[in-house]
């Protein structure tokens, strides 16, 4: 027998057994287009850091980034190769500085993608997608901005040597963290010259699915910061169904994520370990809350447009009202159509024939959502894209998020700005290496 499918047979057992068993096999490892962070960043003393410098009476500014944010369930489709982002990633429309996307299904939910290992391969594709997508547009953004540069020194006689570099808000986007569990997948761009104020990446993942721990649904949650702030993002998918018991399953999904995710502290036990821990919290993903309405009145109001009619039977809203679940968090105005169930290929919604008998009905729902907790987060745009590549419509949200700073920290200053970070990023290609299914390994929880 080979070596390689002996292996394999030696692999699912212990898959299957941890995943059974609750233990975090693999969950701490990541992907990222920087070989090791922790080399380059030196983190076992960044906690302590923070302790000491919070005892100082330095000057705290703050700083605002703007931030993407995406869900998708892609229902298990594998993207093409030509496949093109442009309008879900809005590149050609707005800049930002982060970007996180989160997918649910990338693999179907079949019982061995469940229970065996992860498809690399196929969360490879698409940050390779993502990938060619925001760096195409950054450069042609380059391009542009230094040719109207250019037209402007010869048209004012200005001297080229003398010329500042311009603005440097258009850098190539790099991955700090992509971390796939099953279906679900999680994927974190940043500018590159954001990369030196990075610390702390950490990956958490919870399984809520089949027997209330296979990865088939939950959540997986990743963590850094940026400068002193710290940032969360938990990417879901939960229980699905439209029966009324199932909205209970449903909330039973959440408060078991937000019980059970936890971050290493660190060596000083100072650092967030919780999702509500952290200074500022996003959760987006397929939530699978319906609209507790009969098909045909729902697909009445749709067709009418009466979003408020139809938010008053949403189940999310109605839990969050009655304060079942979601204290404290907030979401936008929803001035969209429902995102579910759509055929595929095609602007229909899912539903019978008249006069044919269907075995299963789906009524359109807000299924895909955005929410975010806590201060500091300003959402600026929710809404929409029309890709029709599954039967879900992915959600979109944008966000300027306040980031502390520290001014009088000047021996990390000079060491973040120093040359090594223009060494390290010289010296490695930033391409996935898709023979190692298993990432960088950070941190044990």
């Amino acid at each position: 027998m080979p070596n390689k499918e002996r292996s394999r047979e030696v692999m699912w057992p212990r898959l299957v057994e941890s995943k059974l068993l609750r233990r975090p096999f693999g969950s701490s490892r990541f992907v990222a287009d920087l070989p090791n962070i922790q080399t380059l960043f030196p983190l076992h003393s960044f906690d302590d850091q923070i302790l000491s410098e919070r005892s100082l009476s330095g000057h705290r500014d703050t700083l605002k980034y703007k931030i993407f944010v995406s869900t998708w369930n892609v229902g298990g489709v594998t993207p093409s190769d030509d496949l093109c982002l442009d309008d879900w990633l809005d590149v050609q429309n707005h800049s930002y500085d982060i970007y996180v996307l989160g997918f649910q299904e990338i693999v179907p939910l079949r019982a061995k993608n469940v229970l065996g290992p992860e498809k690399s391969w196929i969360s490879n594709k698409w940050n390779s997608l993502i990938r060619d997508t925001l760096n195409k547009s950054t450069a042609n953004k380059v391009s542009n901005e230094g040719s109207k540069l250019r037209e402007q020194e010869e048209g004012s006689g200005q001297d080229k040597g003398a010329s500042s570099r311009g603005d440097n808000s258009a850098g190539e986007f790099r991955c700090i963290i992509s971390k796939q569990m099953v279906g679900i997948m999680i994927t974190i761009w940043i500018r590159s010259e954001l990369l030196q104020f990075i610390h702390q990446p950490s990956v958490s993942c919870i399984g809520c699915g089949i027997m209330g721990c296979l990865g088939n649904k939950g959540a997986v949650s990743v963590r850094f910061f940026v400068h002193k702030t710290s940032f969360c993002f938990v990417c879901c998918h939960l229980a699905s169904g439209g029966k009324a018991a199932d909205v209970h399953l449903r909330n039973t999904d959440i408060i078991d994520i937000l019980t059970r995710t936890s971050f290493p502290r660190g060596t000083s036990f100072n650092l967030p370990r919780k999702i509500l821990d952290h200074d500022r919290v996003i959760l987006l993903g397929d939530l699978n809350y319906r609209i507790s309405l009969q098909e045909g009145e729902t697909k009445s109001l749709v067709e009418q447009k009466r979003w408020s009619n139809l938010l008053e039977k949403d189940q999310l809203r109605m839990e969050f009202t009655q304060g079942h679940i979601f204290q404290g968090w907030n979401e936008g105005l929803i001035t969209f159509s429902p995102t579910y169930k759509y055929y595929p290929n095609t602007d229909m919604y899912y539903g019978c024939t008249p006069g044919t008998k269907c075995d299963k009905k789906r009524a359109p729902a807000w299924c895909d959502r955005i929410l975010w907790y806590g201060r500091g987060l300003k959402q600026i745009r929710y809404d929409r894209c029309e890709s029709r590549l599954s039967d879900h419509r992915p959600v979109r949200a944008a966000f300027t998020a306040e980031v502390d700073v520290l001014r009088h920290s000047s021996s990390l200053g000079g060491f973040l700005m120093s040359d090594r970070l223009d060494e390290y990023l010289e010296k490695y290609s930033f391409e996935f290496n898709n023979n190692n299914e298993e990432g960088n390994e950070r941190t044990s929880l």
